[in-house]
């Protein structure tokens, strides 16, 4: 894999060892992201009744429930977590106490290096394992593996796009200088103001800083659609039809559709894909207050048609190759108000 001047990996084949397999192409979900299951689904809204889980999650805490039902029966869980750089890479957890790390929305592409290798093992060795990503990550295992497991359970996020990590690297540099200190954590959803996540903190050594997500530049930068994956424009897996256990995502519009549950600690969408979900569905909704909706009332933008690139993205993007990451910053501040 090597990173592009947008800072975004890709796959390079050294045609001097290449055998021409076909093995890439056979998994890699962009070519192949048709495998759908077409049958009926259950879509709910879910709010984990353990006030400590909700509160450590972006929404309503299903996935740390689900993470729980995986460590009752000695599992292994994989989701996406900060590095010793703040890079963001799939990391695997084996208790609640670990699971900390994977908890919570990063804006940033993961890197999956040896992930799905590590998950073949555990389940060959009859472990159950939860694994957490993009709709394009979760299918991309699906077709590593090439075979069902009963004790795998896959689920994946309500995607807005992924931006680049290089452009995350850069950023945390940046703050590192702003700040004079070593950036240890940031939380892209902080809760602390009861709004459903619409805070952003980051600590720089000891001190945390804490402001609205939107004033965030590298926030806004990405919401304005500059810095995702040129890819993620033409996503195929923004639809209800996909091919993981699980879809969970922020339930937006909760306040329309059930308004006492709308306590500003979020709640998590919830589709449920295959049997094998119901069944855990079923060992794990007494530990949650949810509802079934229909759904029509939990569609969202990213579950009906991908992100449109920003009209301007080719033009910023020359700026990030071309400048000190510092101006990038103060021109693209004045480029998208």
């Amino acid at each position: 894999m090597e990173q592009d001047e947008e800072g975004f990996a890709y796959p390079r084949i050294d045609r001097t060892v290449c055998i021409g397999c076909g093995q890439c192409r056979e998994v890699c979900p962009i070519r192949n992201d048709k495998e759908r299951t077409h049958r009926e689904r259950i879509y709910l809204g879910v709010q984990a009744r353990e006030e400590s889980l909700r509160f450590a999650s972006s929404s309503g805490g299903m996935f740390s429930v689900l993470a729980q039902y995986i460590f009752k029966r000695q599992g292994v869980v994989y989701g996406a977590a900060y590095g010793d750089e703040m890079e963001v890479l799939h990391m695997q957890a084996d208790n609640m106490e670990q699971l900390d790390m994977l908890r919570k929305t990063k804006y940033v592409q993961s890197r999956l290096d040896g992930t799905f290798h590590k998950i073949e093992e555990q389940l060959q060795r009859k472990r159950w394992v939860l694994f957490c990503g993009t709709p394009c990550q979760a299918h991309a295992l699906r077709l590593y593996l090439k075979k069902e497991y009963s004790r795998l359970v896959t689920v994946d996020l309500v995607c807005y796009g992924v931006p680049s990590p290089g452009i995350w690297a850069s950023y945390v540099k940046y703050l590192e200088q702003r700040h004079r200190g070593r950036l240890t954590d940031f939380s892209f959803r902080d809760k602390r103001n009861r709004d459903n996540g619409h805070g952003r903190s980051y600590r720089i050594d000891e001190v945390t800083y804490t402001g609205s997500l939107y004033e965030d530049i590298y926030c806004r930068i990405y919401f304005k659609n500059y810095i995702l994956r040129p890819s993620c424009h033409s996503c195929g897996f923004c639809t209800v039809e996909r091919s993981s256990d699980f879809t969970i995502g922020d339930f937006w519009g909760i306040e329309r559709v059930r308004k006492d549950m709308d306590d500003g600690m979020g709640t998590s969408m919830v589709i449920l894909h295959t049997k094998r979900a119901e069944e855990i569905w079923s060992g794990i909704k007494d530990q949650t207050r949810w509802f079934s909706c229909k759904k029509e009332e939990i569609l969202q933008p990213r579950l009906i048609a991908p992100t449109q690139a920003a009209q301007r993205r080719k033009m910023l993007m020359n700026l990030y190759k071309t400048l000190p990451f510092s101006l990038f910053i103060k021109l693209a501040e004045r480029t998208i108000g």
